[in-house]
Parts: C-alpha cells; sequence; structure tokens
C-alpha cells in the first residue's frame, strides 16, 4: 500500500448561499484546491464526490457527473463517482479517494463535497435529513434526527451524569472558535446560558445545541507521496485511516449512548498511523448535536466515558487547552453541509 498525502485544499463559505448553485459551489471548492496544488487537468486520474441529499432538495442525481462536467474535466473522460452516507458522506469521499491513490489505482485525485439544503423549507430539509435514519422504523412513524439523538442523549445523562451545562459548554467552545473563522455560518461567540435557555426541540436537546443545515463545499486533492513534492514543498502526509458501521435503528443497538462505529473506525486508524489517543493534539469531531462531540470524544479514546462533558466545561478542549476540538467552529456554528462536511474538516486539520 502506498504512502498518501494531501498537496492542495479548497472550501467554501458555508451557509445560506441562495445565489450559488450546487455545481457553482462545488467548482468553487474544486478549483480552489486545484489551484492550491498546482496541478493540472490532465494530471487528475479520478474524482470522488461527497454528497447526500441533492436528489431531495435539488432534484437532480448524477452528481458526480454533473461537477465532472461543469469542471471541464469530461473532456479526458476522467472517472467520477459519487458517495453518500448521510452526514459521512464527505469524509467516506475522502476515505475512497484515499483507497484509490494507496490501492495504485490512481497518482493524483480530486475529491469534493457539495451540498445545497436551504433552498427548502425547513420542514423538507428536516425530512431529508431524516432519510438518514431508519425510514421503516423511525422516519415513518415521526421519529427525526433531533429527536433520535434526543434518546442519545439522555441515556448519556442516565449512565454518565451528563448535565445541561456540559452539553451548553460544547456549543459556547464551538461558537468561540467558529468566530475566528470567515468561512462559518454562524461566526460569533454564544454564552452558555443562551444555549441552555434556547427553545426546546426534543428534549433535553434545546435549538442551540443542533448544527444548522448549510449550503457549502470543501476540496483536497490527493496525490501519492513519492510525487507529492513534483506539486508542493510541503504535503500532509495521511497516516491512518479507519471506517466501521453499526446498526441503522437505534432501537437494534446494545447501548443507546455509545456510538461503537467511531470507537472501531478510530482504533483502525490510529493502530495503521503508530500513534494512541494521548498522541493527539487536536481533533475534528462530528458535532451535528452536542451530545455527539462529547459521545465522539470518548469512542476515540481521548477522554474515558463520562469524562467528556466534565473536560469540556473545565476548558480543557478549547483553543489554547490540553487538546483543542473543532477549531473551525464545528458543525455547530461553522455549519453542515453533508457533503463537504468531513472534507471541510480535513481541510481545517491541514490548515
Amino acid at each position: 500500500m502506498r504512502e498518501v498525502s494531501i498537496i492542495g485544499i479548497g472550501v467554501t463559505k458555508f451557509g445560506e448561499l441562495w445565489d450559488k448553485s450546487l455545481r457553482q459551489i462545488g467548482l468553487e471548492a474544486g478549483l480552489a484546491a486545484i489551484q492550491d496544488s498546482g496541478i493540472k487537468r490532465e494530471d487528475i486520474d479520478a474524482l470522488y464526490i461527497g454528497n447526500m441529499a441533492s436528489g431531495a432538495t435539488i432534484q437532480q442525481e448524477h452528481v458526480s457527473a454533473l461537477i465532472a462536467d461543469y469542471c471541464g474535466l469530461t473532456n479526458n473522460n476522467i472517472p467520477a463517482t459519487r458517495i453518500e452516507s448521510a452526514s459521512a458522506s464527505g469524509g467516506l469521499a475522502l476515505r475512497q479517494g484515499y483507497i484509490a491513490v494507496a490501492g495504485g489505482f490512481a497518482d493524483i485525485v480530486v475529491v469534493g463535497g457539495a451540498e445545497k439544503m436551504t433552498d427548502v423549507s425547513d420542514a423538507k430539509s428536516a425530512y431529508t435529513n431524516s432519510m438518514g435514519s431508519d425510514e421503516q422504523w423511525e422516519s415513518q412513524v415521526g421519529a427525526t434526527f433531533p429527536s433520535l439523538h434526543a434518546m442519545i442523549a439522555q441515556a448519556h445523562i442516565t449512565e454518565n451524569g451528563t448535565t445541561r451545562e456540559q452539553l451548553s459548554a460544547v456549543a459556547e467552545k464551538n461558537h468561540m472558535h467558529g468566530a475566528k473563522n470567515p468561512n462559518a455560518q454562524f461566526p460569533f461567540p454564544i454564552k452558555a446560558n443562551a444555549v441552555s435557555n434556547s427553545s426546546l426541540v426534543s428534549s433535553p436537546l434545546r435549538m442551540l445545541d443542533c448544527a444548522p443545515n448549510s449550503d457549502g463545499g470543501a476540496a483536497v486533492i490527493l496525490c501519492a507521496s513519492e510525487r507529492a513534492k513534483e506539486f508542493t514543498e510541503k504535503p500532509i502526509k495521511i497516516t491512518g485511516s479507519g471506517q466501521a458501521s453499526d446498526t441503522l435503528s437505534l432501537h437494534h443497538r446494545k447501548d443507546l449512548g455509545r456510538m461503537k462505529a467511531i470507537s472501531i473506525a478510530a482504533k483502525k486508524a490510529l493502530k495503521q498511523a503508530g500513534k494512541t489517543p494521548k498522541d493527539l493534539d487536536l481533533a475534528e469531531i462530528h458535532d451535528n448535536f452536542t451530545i455527539t462531540e462529547l459521545i465522539s470524544l470518548e469512542e476515540i479514546g481521548i477522554f474515558k466515558k463520562g469524562e467528556a462533558g466534565p473536560k469540556t466545561l473545565e476548558g480543557l478542549t478549547k483553543i489554547g487547552g490540553e487538546i483543542p476540538i473543532n477549531t473551525s467552529g464545528g458543525l455547530k456554528s461553522r455549519g453542515h453541509a453533508p457533503g463537504a462536511t468531513g472534507i471541510a474538516q480535513a481541510v481545517e486539520m491541514v490548515q
């Protein structure tokens, strides 16, 4: 297996981008990454696109071919593949591109993600998000993503004593970081008591516990490390990658307060890298809800089970703390455009 490096990055602003189409957002992010890398169109061997919701929100499927065409990559008949994995679409597109280069199937790959989530009503957007759950057993009977995560949060509270103040500290910290990010959807600080007193969405989760629906795009250029120095003096090597799945419906899970697939994926990535959680200096964590960040920190092994809340409240995950988490502002402040989110996290790590 070959070593793989990131040699270029691009990211758009996240938010309600009503004046830009999905293809424009994808083009903007992709061209920024290509220009950053110094590669030419002829150098590109493959394109991977992360996208969750275009069929539901803008009635456009076959997004990979669309973006390849709009980016001028069809003259060379470059293979383009769409990756859909709900909120993990962008992250999984990055992994698939990594596998292609590591396996020797391609030398240079463009991995991009784009999403348009705000051109429909809030009800339509919420319904689209619910498609990431089990339709037969959950969304069909009225469960929404917030209500499903509320059950997860309540289980974590019951098992570990997680408090309202700890959940609110996650949002306060991420907004503090996002205030420094010019591409963030909500680039302003909020106070923990504002989170605690915001409107109830699904108990115990409140409005300011929830990441917004966003439009946005992000892209990275992956290159076989043996060739990376042809294009940049400072390639960023990917030292580990992992993936795992769990039961989709919550009622099949043994422990509602856990997200076991994160633990397994993290162990695989850390083992490949030859590292342990104690070696980590910072991390980008999927915080579609405040509870998700706390659980992810524990599943990765950064903190022991039940400790992520207290450690966050103590300030250990702030910039300047023991291990800064979501320096971009996270999904909560930067925004959450599912097809682009995981790639935007990688862009933050490179920066």
